[in-house]
C-alpha cells in the first residue's frame, strides 16, 4: 500500500488505541473503565496534525484557503457521519420505545448540523451514567471536533498577521504559539473550574475541550531539529512515558471519577509525549514506542478508526433494546462493528474523499455538496420529527383506582387512565421542586419549604428521594395534626456520612448539612423523618455501611428530644420502567423487577441496624411495593411498576408525586404507630 508522505505509523497506532479503548469501555470491558479518554486522544492527534498542515500553509503562502480547508473538512468527515446518521434513524426507530422517538429525531438533527454536544449538555445528560443513552451520544465529540476548527483558522490567521508584523515570519509563529498558549491555559481553567459544578457542561462544551486542540497544536510548532536533540534514550522515555500514562488513564479513570476535571491530564499530555517523540522520525526505532504501536494490525484498526467509532455505539445500543440482559452481547457487537466499519469505510468514507469529481473541481461543488446533504438529512429527520403520530402509550382497558395495600394490587397492563400517564410521568414530581426548596448539588444554604399549621412540626431531611416523598409525608403530618417543614438537597443525604459528586469531594453537602442540623438543635421538632437513597455514593475505601450507621447515628444523638424516625428507602428498579411499559402496553408485569435486585444499598442496612441499636424507629414500607406477581419475569416476589392504576416510578428509583401521596395514609399509619407505639 503506497503511504503519503509525511505519513507516522505511531499516529495511526494512537488511533487505534483510542478507538479501541471507546468501543471496549461501551461494550462493557471491565480492564477499560476510562476506555471514553479514548476521545482525548483523538482530539491531541487532530489538533497536531491539522494545525501542523495550517501552520505550513500558511509559512508557505501566508494565508489559509479557508475554501479548500473547509471542503477538505466536509470531504473527510461529512459522508461517513450522515450516512450513519440515516442508518441509525431507520434501523432504530422500531426498536427504541415509542417515549424515545422524538428524542432519536431531535439528536439525528442535532448531530447532522454538528450540534449535538450542546443538545447534551442543555439537558444535562449524563455521559456515564444514563439509563437510556441517546444512539447519537458519540457524536458529541464529532461536534466538538468540527466547532474547533470554525474558530482554529480565524485564530491562526489573526495571530500570524499580527506576529509578522511585528517580527517578521519567526514574529509569526512565536505569535501563534503565544494564542495557542493562551486557548489552552484559558480552556484548561475552566473545565477544571466547570467540572465540579456542572460535569455535562465540562464534558460536552467546546470551550472546555479547546486545550486538548491546542496542546497537539503546540506540539505541531515544535521544529523536528530541537526534537533531535533529544538523545535517543530520553526520546524512547518519553514515548514509553507518554504510551503508559495512556494505557494508566485507560485502566484507572472510571465513571465515577471527577472527569473530565484535572484528570484529563493524564491521557492529554501522554498523547502530546508519544507524538512528541516520534517527531521527525521516518520510521519509530526498533524498541520505541512508536514500533510497538505501529505495527500493521494497529495500523488497519487506525486507517478505519473514524469508522469504526461512527458505527460501533449504535450497534451496540440497538442489540441492548433487541435483547436485553444478555452480558455478552455488547463485546460480540463490539468486535462485529470492526468489519461493518472496514464496509462503511472502504464503500463511503475512502470513496468520497477521494471522489475525482470534487476532489479536481474548485471547493464551491464540495461546500454545496456539503451543505445540500447535510440540509437533506437535518430536514429529513426534523419533518419526520414533526409529522409523526402521537404514539400509543396505554390501552383501551380502564381500571379502578385503588389506595396502596398489603399484599399491592397489581395491574396487568398499562391502562388508559393509569396516573400519572407515561409520558407526564419524568414530570410528576413533588411540589418542593415548584416552590424551589429542593437545593441543586452546589447550593448550600437551607431552604426549607413549610406547610400547614399545627401545635407541633414534622420536619422531613433527606435527598431526593426525602423529596419524592414529601406528598405522602404531609398528607401523614396533616393527619396528625402538624406542620411539616422539608429539607432535601439532590445527592446529598441526611445521614451525615461523607458523599461524593462525580469523583470529587461533596462540600457543599457537608456545609448544608451541619447548618440544617444546626438549626434543628437549636429548634428541635417533635418528629424529624429522615429518608434517603440507599445507595448515595461514599468515597472509595470506604465501608459504606459503616459510614450510614455512623452519621444516622449522629443525627439520633444529637437531637435527644426529637422522636426520629428512619424512613427504609423504595425498591430501586435499576432502569426506568418506563421505555418497558410503553413497549409492553398489555403485558405490565414484564417491568416487574425481582425484590431481590431492587431492594440493595448500604443506606438500607444501615437503618435497620441503627433503629435496633438506638431510640429512633424504621419505618419499611416494602410490602407495599412488592409481593409474587404472575407474568413477571421472576417466581420470586417483584417490585411492580403499576399499582392500583397509579404508576409508581418516575425513572429507576424515584416515585411519582401521585404515587407518593397515595401512600400518604399507609404512612400516617406507620408514623403513628412508631410515634405512639414508644412511650
Amino acid at each position: 500500500m503506497m503511504r503519503r508522505a509525511g505519513f507516522r505509523r505511531d499516529i495511526q497506532g494512537l488511533r487505534a488505541i483510542a478507538v479501541l479503548a471507546v468501543v471496549a469501555q461501551h461494550a462493557g470491558a471491565t480492564w477499560a473503565p476510562g476506555g471514553f479518554i479514548g476521545v482525548d486522544v483523538f482530539f491531541v492527534v487532530s489538533g497536531f496534525l491539522i494545525t501542523g498542515l495550517l501552520v505550513r500553509e500558511l509559512a508557505e503562502t501566508g494565508r489559509i484557503d479557508l475554501p479548500a480547508f473547509t471542503a477538505r473538512r466536509a470531504r473527510r468527515i461529512l459522508p461517513a457521519a450522515l450516512v450513519v446518521v440515516v442508518l441509525t434513524v431507520v434501523g432504530a426507530y422500531g426498536i427504541v420505545s415509542p417515549l424515545r422517538r422524538e428524542t432519536l429525531l431531535a439528536d439525528a438533527v442535532a448531530s447532522a448540523l454538528f450540534v449535538p454536544n450542546y443538545a447534551f449538555a442543555v439537558r444535562d445528560a449524563d455521559y456515564f451514567g444514563d439509563e437510556t443513552p441517546s444512539l447519537f451520544q458519540h457524536y458529541w465529540s464529532l461536534g466538538v471536533e468540527e466547532q474547533w476548527y470554525l474558530v482554529c483558522p480565524a485564530l491562526l490567521l489573526a495571530a500570524w498577521a499580527v506576529g509578522r508584523r511585528i517580527g517578521g515570519r519567526r514574529g509569526a509563529r512565536g505569535a501563534v504559539a503565544v494564542a495557542l498558549a493562551i486557548v489552552l491555559a484559558g480552556s484548561l481553567a475552566a473545565v477544571v473550574a466547570l467540572t465540579p459544578v456542572s460535569q455535562p457542561w465540562a464534558f460536552f462544551a467546546l470551550w472546555t475541550r479547546m486545550w486538548e486542540f491546542a496542546v497537539g497544536a503546540l506540539i505541531a510548532l515544535v521544529p523536528a531539529a530541537a526534537v533531535a536533540r533529544i538523545p535517543g534514550l530520553a526520546r524512547a522515555a518519553i514515548g514509553w512515558a507518554g504510551l503508559a500514562g495512556i494505557l494508566a488513564a485507560i485502566a484507572l479513570i472510571g465513571e465515577s471519577s471527577a472527569f473530565p476535571g484535572v484528570l484529563v491530564l493524564l491521557p492529554v499530555l501522554s498523547t502530546g509525549a508519544v507524538i512528541l517523540a516520534g517527531i521527525g522520525q521516518d520510521a519509530p526505532p526498533r524498541g520505541s514506542a512508536g514500533a510497538v504501536i505501529g505495527n500493521r494490525p494497529f495500523v488497519f484498526v487506525g486507517e478505519i478508526s473514524f469508522s469504526l467509532y461512527l458505527v460501533h455505539w449504535p450497534l451496540i445500543v440497538a442489540g441492548a433494546l433487541l435483547a436485553p440482559g444478555l452480558p455478552w452481547l455488547p463485546a460480540a457487537l463490539g468486535v462485529a462493528s470492526i468489519p461493518v466499519a472496514w464496509a462503511l469505510f472502504r464503500l463511503v468514507e475512502q470513496p468520497t474523499r477521494r471522489a475525482r469529481v470534487l476532489v479536481d473541481a474548485r471547493p464551491r461543488r464540495t461546500l454545496l455538496s456539503a451543505a445540500g446533504a447535510t440540509a437533506a438529512v437535518a430536514l429529513a429527520a426534523g419533518t419526520a420529527l414533526a409529522v409523526a403520530p402521537e404514539p400509543a402509550l396505554a390501552t383501551q382497558t380502564r381500571v379502578a383506582h385503588a389506595e396502596p395495600a398489603v399484599p399491592p394490587e397489581v395491574t396487568p397492563v398499562v391502562p388508559a387512565n393509569l396516573e400519572p400517564g407515561l409520558a407526564d410521568a419524568p414530570d410528576d414530581e413533588s411540589e418542593v421542586y415548584d416552590d424551589g426548596c429542593n437545593l441543586g448539588y452546589q447550593e448550600e444554604r437551607p431552604r426549607p419549604c413549610s406547610f400547614g399549621e399545627g401545635d407541633e412540626r414534622m420536619v422531613l431531611w433527606g435527598d431526593s428521594h426525602a423529596a419524592h416523598w414529601v406528598p405522602g409525608v404531609l398528607r401523614a403530618a396533616e393527619e396528625r395534626g402538624m406542620a411539616l417543614t422539608t429539607h432535601t438537597k439532590s445527592r446529598c443525604s441526611s445521614a451525615l456520612a461523607r458523599h461524593v459528586l462525580d469523583g470529587s469531594a461533596f462540600g457543599a453537602c457537608d456545609r448544608w448539612r451541619s447548618t440544617v442540623l444546626d438549626e434543628l438543635r437549636e429548634d428541635p421538632p417533635e418528629v424529624l423523618v429522615l429518608a434517603n437513597y440507599a445507595d448515595e455514593e461514599v468515597p472509595d475505601g470506604i465501608d459504606a455501611e459503616q459510614a450510614w450507621r455512623d452519621g444516622l447515628r449522629e443525627v439520633v444523638d444529637a437531637l435527644p428530644e426529637t422522636r426520629v424516625l428512619l424512613l427504609a428507602d423504595t425498591p430501586d428498579l435499576g432502569t426506568s420502567p418506563l421505555d418497558c411499559l410503553a413497549m409492553n402496553l398489555e403485558h405490565a408485569a414484564v417491568c416487574a423487577v425481582p425484590e431481590s435486585e431492587a431492594v440493595r444499598g448500604a443506606g438500607r442496612d444501615a437503618v435497620r441496624e441503627v433503629a435496633r441499636e438506638t431510640r429512633a424507629e424504621e419505618i419499611d414500607l416494602l410490602p407495599y411495593f412488592c409481593a409474587p406477581i404472575d407474568g413477571a419475569p421472576s417466581e420470586e416476589p417483584s417490585c411492580a411498576p403499576i399499582l392500583g392504576g397509579l404508576l409508581v416510578y418516575r425513572d429507576s428509583h424515584h416515585l411519582t408525586a401521585t404515587f407518593a401521596e397515595a401512600m400518604g395514609g399507609a404512612l400516617a399509619e406507620a408514623i403513628d404507630s412508631a410515634v405512639d407505639g414508644r412511650g
